[in-house]
């Protein structure tokens, strides 16, 4: 208990806050559990190692990375044999660097690690690559530091080859996605003299750099490990399988109660659409391409939006705002495909919050500047402060609503949080990291897993319990990446004439020698110039040598650090088509017609219709196990291409996202008198339609009054509304009925 109190018990609040409103922190058991194994292994096994913990999102990981950076800075050997272990009364290692994506983590921890520390200034935030610079040279004990800021390159930092470090990486899916860690890697390893060494030395040295460390040991917390991250990370078993160090599944943070469970209440909407030519010729499309072009333009259609984001604000007032739920301060937050869609829904949020003399207000968030209709919009001018102050004002019980696209959908914790808003395509660890928003537990508001919900217009049910799935308990990795998909990837880029391997060489000897990158172009130029020019390739040709390119640069630069050997040409060509690629110009074929698709046609009406109302999503309990990579080459695929006429594509489009109407005939009945009673209470029907003397100008009346009327109904009447806009001799015939019922109340009125 007094190791308890003494390294772990956390008074959290303010400095400058009353010690009424701080909260004694004590470690939940897993916390507490995972600190103590990682620092045992450590003083066992030394130095140089990978431990991979997975831990639920929502299940405190901010504190576990606190409470082991506190203490890895104090973990001493067991034995002088040890990796690492220079004497006995020594700390293993010199520094402690926790790199995370989450800047407010940044502070947090700063905070925390001050509170427990009597030493004073042993934490060093490093923001800019000069900070980071200096806390290495300067034996800071605790650097904190983001990915992007962290590749400072390797020679401008002193010989560090003679320290030790521990680096925590906070949701190291996305840390260790790419070259970051390899400069990562670099910083940490380099030394010796460049002048004793030639250009062969040089790459094998940067092949090296890209290897985990033997001075460093790494401890990466994510919710959702991918397969490399398992692979890179996870501990090797006798099979041949890789499993995390530590696990705290999702699965029994739910039934601790530690989180919520995100997936309790989940709705689902489907969009109906119904588009027409706008044009009199019938010209030819790739039918598959096609149906995809026109999903995504009805979706990002302003009217579309706006009938969703009406739905959104109605739902949100009656079932949270109106519910009064976490006693008045429950938010929700709408998710969004793209910045662009996320302003469109801003903007229409709040034209449903002036209809309503706007009871609460919302916010939006996005990076840098966007251009939208002609306006440029930024994060900060939309909402009236600073982006830094988004989370921090979003906090407060005026703001309600958030309007996001990418940003916020990681590493954001705001416990008032109950309600989401999807209109977005969810997958794998994206679907888990957004949802998981919501599963924050707030206590002093009573939060529980009924006041959670989820209104999707995107994803099917089966869509989110697939993506969760593979993360609800642990998750291993079958076997080891086969990475001779590299031999069969360099040899069909080779084969191709796109450069010279003579090139490759110079490039990669003039780029270790630290020659500008200016000086190196024209041996790129030259390349690329064959492949968008010179070698006269079809399409189809260069877009499958730039998705092998790809593939080669993706599968080596996650690979690099954990091959257990070494391949100089592969070093080679990764760096040179590493440059290469941006300068490979590919256009789909089918591009331009695909434009023209949408200037052919126009969105005539749109309808939603859910499809299930609060279900609870169950997931699988057993153990997940993730296949690696792909081992086989990847490459344009081109199957039997379908044409259709646009007048065809129309017909199906319209046929897929508008179907039938299945009311009983009573059910018909009532439904037929509503829209009689709607058309009598229309503003123009006195005056345009039933005293209107002129019977064209009548007729013209009674189609607006019709279309207003069915547009309005359409949430309540959806199949008859999808009948109504389909079917023209449904229509002509509900129009005369209701005609002739109209003419009837006339007369015996």
């Amino acid at each position: 208990m007094a190791g308890i109190i003494q390294h772990f018990v956390l008074l959290e609040g303010g400095k400058t806050d009353p010690l009424a409103k701080k909260s004694l922190i004590f470690p939940r058991y897993q916390q507490l559990d995972v600190v103590r194994k990682l620092l045992d292994h450590t003083a066992t096994h030394g130095v140089g190692y990978s431990y991979l913990i997975q831990h639920s999102a929502g299940s405190g990981k901010s504190n576990s990375i606190t409470w082991a950076a506190y203490q890895l800075i104090e973990s001493y050997p067991a034995s002088l044999d040890l990796p690492g272990a220079w004497a006995l009364d020594a700390p293993l290692f010199d520094s402690v660097i926790v790199v995370t994506d989450r800047r407010l983590l940044d502070k947090q921890l700063r905070d925390n690690i001050s509170d427990f520390s009597e030493v004073k200034n042993i934490v060093a935030p490093a923001m800019r690559s000069a900070d980071l610079k200096a806390a290495l040279e300067n034996g800071k004990k605790i650097i904190i530091t983001t990915i992007q800021k962290f590749p400072v390159i390797y020679e401008s930092v002193a010989d560090l080859s003679d320290k030790r470090f521990a680096v925590i990486i906070d949701e190291a899916h996305s840390s260790q996605s790419g070259l970051a860690s390899d400069k990562m890697n670099q910083t940490m390893g380099s030394g010796g003299d460049p002048d004793e060494v030639d250009a062969q030395d040089k790459i094998l040295a940067a092949m090296q750099g890209r290897k985990m460390r033997g001075n460093a040991s790494y401890f990466a917390f994510t919710a959702t490990p991918k397969n490399t991250t398992l692979e890179k990370f996870g501990t090797k078993q006798s099979d041949g399988t890789f499993k995390p160090f530590h696990l705290y599944s999702m699965k029994q943070a739910i039934e601790e109660g530690f989180i919520l469970d995100v997936l309790a209440n989940y709705t689902t909407y489907k969009g109906y659409y119904e588009i027409q030519k706008s044009i009199e010729d019938n010209p030819l499309f790739d039918t598959a391409k096609a149906q995809k072009k026109l999903r995504a333009y009805v979706e990002s259609s302003q009217q579309t939006i706006n009938t969703k984001a009406e739905i959104m604000v109605e739902d949100f007032m009656d079932n949270v705002v109106n519910a009064k739920k976490l006693r008045g301060k429950a938010k929700g937050m709408i998710v969004t495909q793209n910045i662009e869609m996320a302003i469109r829904y801003y903007k229409a949020v709040q034209a449903e919050l002036a209809k309503r003399g706007n009871p609460f207000k919302a916010l939006i968030a996005f990076s840098g500047e966007k251009e939208v209709d002609g306006i440029k919009y930024t994060e900060a001018e939309m909402n009236g402060f600073p982006e830094d102050k988004t989370r921090k004002e979003f906090d407060k019980d005026e703001f309600r609503l958030l309007v996001v696209a990418n940003k916020y959908l990681t590493g954001f914790d705001q416990p008032k949080l109950c309600a989401m808003y999807v209109d977005k395509k969810l997958q794998f660890v994206l679907a888990v990291q957004a949802l998981s928003r919501l599963n924050r537990s707030a206590p002093k508001l009573g939060k529980r897993t009924e006041d959670l919900f989820v209104l999707d217009f995107f994803n099917s049910t089966d869509d989110i319990k697939a993506a969760f799935d593979p993360f609800f308990t642990v998750t291993t990795l079958s076997e080891a990446t086969d990475v001779n998909v590299l031999h069969e990837l360099k040899a069909t880029l080779d084969e191709a004439g796109v450069y010279e391997w003579s090139e490759v060489e110079e490039f990669c000897t003039r780029f270790f020698d630290g020659e500008d990158a200016q000086t190196l172009s024209p041996l790129i130029d030259a390349a690329a110039e064959r492949f968008n020019v010179e070698l006269d390739l079809e399409d189809k040709d260069k877009i499958d040598y730039k998705i092998k390119a790809k593939q080669f640069v993706k599968v080596y630069g996650q690979m690099a650090s954990i091959m257990p050997f070494e391949v100089l040409a592969w070093e080679k060509l990764f760096w040179f088509i590493k440059f290469l690629i941006p300068k490979l110009k590919i256009q789909d074929p089918n591009q331009d017609a695909l434009d023209e698709l949408l200037e052919a046609v126009d969105l005539s009406s749109y309808g939603l219709e859910r499809t299930k109302l609060n279900h609870a999503i169950g997931l699988d309990a057993s153990e997940s196990e993730l296949e690696p990579q792909n081992p086989n080459p990847r490459g344009y695929r081109e199957g039997e291409v379908q044409e259709d006429p646009l007048e065809e594509i129309v017909r199906s489009f319209n046929e897929r996202w508008f179907q039938g109407w299945s009311a009983t005939p009573e059910e018909q009945r009532v439904k037929f008198l509503n829209i009689v009673d709607s058309v009598q209470a229309h503003p123009d029907y006195d005056e345009k339609f039933s005293e209107n003397p002129d019977p064209f100008s009548r007729d013209l009346a009674f189609e607006k009054i019709m279309k207003d009327v069915m547009l309005r109904r359409r949430k309540e009447e959806l199949e008859l509304y999808k009948l109504h806009s389909q079917d023209p001799s449904f229509k002509a015939s509900l129009y005369q009925s209701i005609k002739e019922m109209l003419r009837n109340s006339t007369l015996r009125g």
